[in-house]
């Protein structure tokens, strides 16, 4: 049963909060912060938050269908099973936050900050990350075919068994990327990693 508590007031801040299935479909946030708070199955969807903060809150099988988030920022926080299906982050931090078995797409995200995010298996194909910082983020088994990659920061980024197939790569900064556990068979890269990824598989490139 859906929980009735009313959506906080804009710059309060809420602290070791129970939110657990709260129903604030449709609310609107702006400048709330939340710090080590619970929202386990909770009805967040079309919820619009501006320039929030979640840090380390468990959002573990949350309905966030649908929201829009403006430079609001998700740090170190876990979404298992929460459904993200068409949400929108704008300017958004995501950082050291970790998405185990979540719907992520469609999803929509511009100049957004997804360093250090644990995307380990997620269903990221078709996905818009062009431009974004993805340093350090775990990929490991991420579906990322047909993604835009152009100009992403992918320094560092855990590549093991990524499945990028149709994906652009361009532009990106690729220091310290696993070339070897890449597969590149349709990927589109630029001449500099191209000469990365050749010389990675033992190649030697005059």
């Amino acid at each position: 049963m859906n929980r009735s508590v009313q959506p906080p007031e804009p710059g309060s801040v809420w602290e070791d909060e129970d939110l657990a299935r709260v129903d604030w479909d449709s609310a609107v946030l702006d400048q709330v912060t939340f710090l080590d708070c619970r929202f386990d199955d909770a009805q967040l969807a079309e919820l619009v938050t501006r320039r929030c903060v979640f840090e380390r809150c468990v959002l573990t099988g949350v309905n966030l269908s649908g929201s829009r988030h403006e430079g609001t920022a998700f740090l170190s926080c876990r979404f298992d099973r929460a459904k993200l299906f068409d949400v929108s982050l704008t300017g958004c931090k995501l950082t050291g936050s970790q998405f185990p078995n979540v719907t992520m797409r469609p999803m929509t995200t511009v100049e957004s900050d997804w360093s250090y995010a644990s995307l380990r298996g997620a269903d990221l194909s078709g996905t818009d990350f062009s431009g974004q910082r993805l340093t350090e983020a775990d990929l490991t088994d991420a579906d990322l075919r047909e993604a835009d990659l152009r100009q992403a920061d992918l320094r560092h980024a855990r590549v093991q068994t990524t499945q990028l197939r149709g994906a652009d790569l361009r532009g990106a900064l690729t220091e310290g990327l696993n070339w070897q556990a890449l597969d590149l068979t349709g990927v589109r890269v630029d001449l500099s990693q191209a000469v990365q990824f050749t010389a990675a598989h033992g190649a030697l490139v005059d």
